[in-house]
This record gives structure tokens, sequence and C-alpha cells, in this order.
């Protein structure tokens, strides 16, 4: 019986072409995914859901989708996607990263250059005849500096189309290197340097913990009097009553929106200010990208379920089915391995070094790779993936380097990751045994024997009588549960290292609070 896909958002015509010429039936409904309950009473038989931003597949929406096989978002972002969910299910997840890119960007350059010459509010005048030349001083993009935030594929085609109409560009991005940000023409900076020079900024960032509300009443205060913001990345990175705020007063000269924090965005303080210009997240909104995005979903979901061929999935790695039995547990370490040195490291990311030992050396280490940088990169990038994570980190300059070494040393297999960044190098080591679960055996060359677990504390300390009676005492008195405690230590009353699993989120004011105990160094929530 051939695969079934339901199409329930508005895609390409190419797309439907695609699947039926493959063989894949099609069930094409553009505007089910506007309708929860008509989708979740459609949704069962189908082996694939190919979607766009309007369809939240739910966790709820799932659980009618018996024989759902994988999901095709036909785009970048996957918030729409109960990503978990899909995953307990076995249900591969794919987007499309890179098919919308030059797309935004352009639109991010056409926002910016709305919002200096005034052209949307000039328009309306003039077509109601009032002719008010003097109303509308716009002001130069040439000379003037742009901020980018977030460096990666579309923000480094802002840089550049921008660069070409002869701005100065600044950019932070934590994953930029010095040698990419030349190769662009870009000067790295830190994100208070691009608060106090930019007159124009962009935002260009993944939405994360760190990134959300990056645009605050704090920031905005930081910024130049008179700067103007375009936003065509997230809604959420802009905290939308500070804005209203800060235009207002007259702090920022204008600002120009393509995303909100909730869409359809009907109704906004920013609608009724003269300096905004908004559109309706129009950013991927060009006939060549939607082709894009179609074609590829189209193609990746296809290849999947006619031939099994993984490619751009979020929540699974591209390996053959002969490989990923064998594969299977150390592709999990090497992404919780990669995860945990990026949790840790919080400066701009040189070079990683993964080496492999003993009989994993000599697996498809190619996957494992990918598997480590993808751990690696998102807790920045959350749109990384076994597949794109190599790309975004060539992208940033990153210098990969893989070893192998297939004599054995004191463990069967082992799997070394090394992060360097311009302050310092970290690795962290570590191997399946006979259960199949991976472990941590090594955290900067002390000794250690843990297995990762949802919630994690990683305390640093000097090896002093005391810490971990207070420590428990501490969480204890806050009502957090120790699963497990694994200490290491470079030698009697040297450096130590706790890792600690917890059942559950453990609160700031907790953390300020391990933090301030006697001989601690330094304390770190992880989260697998």
């Amino acid at each position: 019986m051939a695969p079934r896909v339901l199409i329930s958002d508005a895609l390409s015509p190419a797309a439907v072409q695609i699947f039926k010429d493959r063989g894949v039936e099609v069930d094409f409904q553009p505007n089910l995914g506007k309708d929860k309950e008509k989708l979740a009473a459609a949704i069962d038989g189908f082996d694939g859901l190919a979607i766009r931003s309007a369809t939240k597949v739910t966790a709820k929406l799932l659980e009618q989708a018996k024989g759902l096989k994988v999901i095709g978002r036909a785009g970048i972002g996957v918030d729409n996607v109960d990503i978990p969910a899909a995953t307990a299910r076995g249900i591969i997840v794919m987007n499309t990263p890179f098919g919308n890119s030059i797309t935004t960007a352009e639109h991010s350059i056409t926002l910016m250059l709305a919002l200096a010459r005034q052209i949307p509010e000039a328009d309306i005048s003039t077509r109601a005849g009032k002719w008010e030349k003097n109303k509308f001083l716009g002001v130069e993009i040439f000379g003037k500096t742009l901020g980018v935030i977030g460096c990666g594929n579309v923000g480094s085609i802002v840089a550049d189309r921008a660069i070409g109409l002869k701005m100065k560009v600044i950019a932070y991005d934590p994953y930029l290197s010095a040698e990419r940000a030349l190769d662009l023409g870009v000067e790295k900076v830190e994100l208070e340097e691009l608060w106090r020079r930019a007159d124009f900024i962009t935002l260009h960032t993944p939405l994360t913990d760190r990134t959300r509300n990056i645009i605050n009443a704090d920031s905005l205060k930081l910024t130049k009097k008179g700067v103007r913001l375009i936003n065509c990345a997230r809604g959420e990175l802009v905290d939308e009553a500070a804005l209203v705020a800060a235009l207002t007063a007259g702090h920022v000269a204008g600002a120009a929106i393509d995303v909100f924090a909730e869409e359809p965005a009907t109704q906004s303080p920013l609608f009724g200010l003269p300096n905004v210009v908004c559109t309706p997240h129009l950013g991927a909104s060009t006939v060549e990208a939607q082709e894009n995005v179609a074609l590829q979903v189209a193609e990746q979901m296809s290849d999947y379920l006619l031939r099994g061929a993984i490619t751009n999935a979020v929540n699974f790695p591209s390996i053959s089915a002969e490989e990923a039995p064998k594969l299977k547990p150390f592709v999990a370490l090497a992404e919780k391995l990669g995860s945990f040195a990026g949790q840790l490291t919080e400066t701009g990311i040189a070079r990683v070094q993964i080496s492999y030992e003993g009989a994993v050396a000599q697996m498809n280490t190619r996957a494992l790779t990918s598997a480590a940088l993808a751990g690696l990169l998102r807790p920045m990038l959350q749109s990384a993936n076994v597949v794109s994570a190599p790309i975004l980190a060539k992208e940033r300059g990153i210098v990969v380097e893989e070893t192998r070494r297939e004599t054995e040393g004191d463990f069967e297999s082992l799997i070394t990751v090394t992060v360097t960044t311009d302050r310092q190098s970290r690795h962290v080591s570590g191997t399946v045994f006979a259960d199949g679960r991976p472990r941590i055996v090594d955290i900067k060359g002390i000794r250690m024997d843990a297995e990762f677990g949802p919630s994690m504390l990683y305390v640093t300390n000097q090896d002093r009588p005391g810490f971990v009676g207070r420590f428990a005492t501490l969480l204890a008195g806050a009502g957090i549960n120790i699963a497990t405690f694994h200490l290491g230590r470079e030698s009697a009353g040297g450096n130590a290292i706790a890792l600690v699993e917890v059942d559950g989120a453990v609160p700031p004011d907790v953390l300020v609070r391990v933090q301030d105990i006697p001989n601690v160094q330094q304390v770190k929530p992880l989260r697998f």
C-alpha cells in the first residue's frame, strides 16, 4: 500500500506534484490546520503530515495520529510542533532550514529602508491627497552602523547586503569566530557594545531562554537615542511593552516588526504608533521561498516514507537502517556529551575536537560527530540538528576535528569532546557500558562515573570538609530531592566536581545560595 500524506497548510502545488510523482498518496487540505478539532478527527491513518506555521502539532493531536511516521515542516521553525511528544511516539520531525534564508534577509533590508524613509506613512498621506513633504524627513543608511544580533545563515546574508549599501556592520553572536567575522566583513562585538554603537539593530537569533526578550527595558536604555529596530526573527525576542514605551518617549526613533509573540496578531499597542512599520510575518513570503521549502519538504518526506532515508530531522540522526541498532546508544552519548559542553560554554567557540577510541572508532563516526555538534550548538541555536549542525558550525568558522584510535584504552569504547574558546579549553569523556546507557567518565581530567539525568547540577569546588553536608542540607531545605550524587577530584584538597541529578528544575535563588557555599567556584544547571 502506498504511503499517505496529509497537507494541512497552504503549500505550493509543486509539493503535491512531487508526492504524486513519487507514488505517495496526498490529501491536500490547506485550511485544515486552522481548525484543530477537524484536524484531530482527520489525521488518523496518515503516514506523513506536511505543514507550515498555521498547524499546531500538539501532544493531544499526536494522540489521534496513531499511524503517523513523519512530520515535515516547510520552513525552519518547528516551535509549532511538540518535538518531545513526537519523539516519544517515534515520529520523525523534519524541517527545511535553508530554503527561505535569502527571502527573510531581503525582507529585513526592505523594512530597514522603509523605516529610514517612513515609506508606509508617506504612502498613506500621499494617497489621502495631503502632500506632506516636509513631514516625512528620513535618514540615510549610508555610513550608518547596523548591529546584527545573530550572524548565522540569515544574519550573515543581511550583513552582506548591508555592507553592499555602504553600512558599517557590527555583529553579536557567541558562536561567530573572529575568522568568520573577518570573512564576512563584520566587526564582532559584545552585546553591550552593540547596544551603544548601533544606529539600526536587526534580530536574527533563534528563540532560546537566553534570547527571549533580548530587547527589553534595560537593553533599550543602553542604546543610543534615535536607534531603529528591525525584527524578522521571532516575536518573543522583543518585550513589546518596553519597546512601546521607548518609542513613545522618543528614545527609539522607529521599529519595523514582521513577527509577533502571538500570531495572527490582530491587535497590538504597536499598531497605533506612527513610527512603526508592521507586516504579517512576510519574511518567507516570496514565490521563490515558497517553492523552495515546498520542494524540499516533499522530497525529504517521500525519501523517508519510501526508502527510509532521513534528511534534516530535528529529532533523529541521519543514519541508515543497517547502522541504527549499533550506533543508537553512541549517538545518544555523543549528543549528550556535546550538550554538556554546550551548556557550560558561554563565549565564542573556536575549535571542537571529537576523538573516538576503541570499538566506536570503527563505526560511522560522521553521524556521531554530527550528533555531538548538535548537542553542543543547541543551547544557543535551537534549530540545530544532526544534519544542519556541521553546516552551522562551518558558517560560524568553528574548526571541527575528528580523530579515531581503534586501540582500546581503559574502556572498550570512549568518546571525548573537547571545546576550545577564546578563554579556555575543556573536555568531557563518556562511554556506553553493557546496559546500553551513556555515562560520563571524565570531566577536565577528573574521573567520574555518572549517568545523564533530565535535570542535573554541575558544581565545581575546592575539596574541603563540609561541602557535601551543606549542599545536601540546602537542597533538602528547598524541597529539592537528590536522585544521584557523583563526586570526583584531582587530589585531596584540590579541585573537585559534583555532578548531581535532581528531581525537577532548581530555582534561581537556590542556585545563588549554592554558589555562596564556601569553596564553591561554579554552579550550573544542566538539562538533558
